[in-house]
């Protein structure tokens, strides 16, 4: 039986093709894709910063279960279910340890794997996180970028009264601030560019927005000096030199914690890394090994502000809309936050 798929044939196109549907392997689901959302490490190759994946993209994905293949035990065909986009070992000492981002053979959704731009995708069943009703399909989705925060938030050691800083105001920055604060965050700074991501950040509970200017830059790095900042959550990558600034801003001894995706090599200022005995963390999707999986705490975030959170999504298009939609994320004066795509 055909269905309908995205590829992305080169740069800056997206198209639609028929493709067979997948069939569940053992320990495997197939799900109707009801949401997916568009991530900014999808924008690098959509863009021309990096390669495109050969296999349908998409990996922020919420829908629900339609088959099961066998050894599959604990979920039911018509299931509303998010899952964390990737297949392992299982049985490596990352694996065993509660950390399948580690995997040598990890493979990702939408990069190694047929992803959710598409009517239905195979995933591996243990990856699956039951969606309680009252979460919006697109919404839902957000369970993927929110997990990306609360890993990251976590291993910055993110605690009571502790000031934050997020360079980067897009949807992983924006709801960083939300897992920082629920972290016990008393600060949440947070450089924007746009005034649509300025006014998300206040709304979300950040207590202070920098514009991303020169006179704002040298004001942030001011009040840095002047006031500690714990951690500083890098999320901007591509070409920017974000990592340096992180490294600038942080106290000494304070945590900088590396998110995005950088498609050329950062400039580090190490004799500052080295005197102030900075923590540099890279921080790779999201784990298990926390007393709870990050997938279920940010599923909790979701629905605890679900009605500060849902107007992240700006966007919603159909998937015969998939090119329109990559172009509206790729271009911030369309107002975009995130758009996502409903097959």
């Amino acid at each position: 039986m055909p269905m309908q798929a995205a590829f992305c044939p080169g740069s800056g196109r997206l198209e639609l093709r028929e493709v067979p549907a997948p069939r569940p392997a053992a320990g495997e689901v197939v799900l109707r894709v009801r949401a997916c959302g568009i991530c900014g490490s999808d924008l690098h190759w959509f863009t021309g910063g990096s390669r495109p994946p050969s296999v349908c993209p998409g990996h922020e994905i919420a829908g629900e279960v339609v088959a099961c293949g066998a050894a599959v035990a604990g979920v039911a065909v018509g299931e509303r279910v998010t899952a964390e986009p990737m297949a392992t070992c299982g049985a490596c000492r990352w694996c065993r340890a509660g950390m399948p981002q580690l995997c040598r053979t990890l493979q990702v959704a939408g990069m190694h794997r047929p992803g959710g731009l598409a009517e239905l995708v195979a995933l591996p069943a243990a990856m699956l996180y039951p969606l309680p009703a009252e979460l919006d399909w697109a919404v839902a989705a957000l369970s993927e970028p929110t997990a990306v925060a609360v890993h990251a938030t976590r291993l910055a050691g993110v605690g009571a009264g502790q000031r934050v800083l997020i360079l980067g105001a897009g949807a992983i920055g924006l709801l960083a601030v939300v897992a920082a604060r629920a972290a016990g965050a008393a600060d949440v700074w947070i450089t924007a560019r746009h005034p649509h991501q300025a006014a998300a950040a206040r709304r979300l509970g950040a207590t202070r927005v920098f514009a991303t200017t020169a006179d704002a830059d040298d004001e942030r790095r001011a009040l840095a000096r002047d006031h500690d900042v714990d951690a500083v959550l890098e999320t901007v990558g591509g070409v920017a030199e974000t990592l340096a600034d992180a490294v600038h801003c942080v106290r000494p001894g304070g945590t900088v914690i590396l998110l995005g995706v950088f498609t050329a090599p950062p400039s580090l200022p190490a004799t500052t890394l080295l005197m102030k005995e900075v923590r540099l963390i890279g921080s790779m999707m999201y784990d298990r090994s926390g007393p709870r999986a990050d997938f279920a705490t940010a599923i909790d975030l979701l629905v605890a502000h679900r009605d500060a959170i849902a107007p992240l999504v700006t966007h919603r298009v159909a998937l015969a809309g998939v090119q329109q939609a990559f172009e509206t994320a790729a271009d911030k004066r369309s107002g975009a936050i995130k758009v996502a795509v409903l097959p």
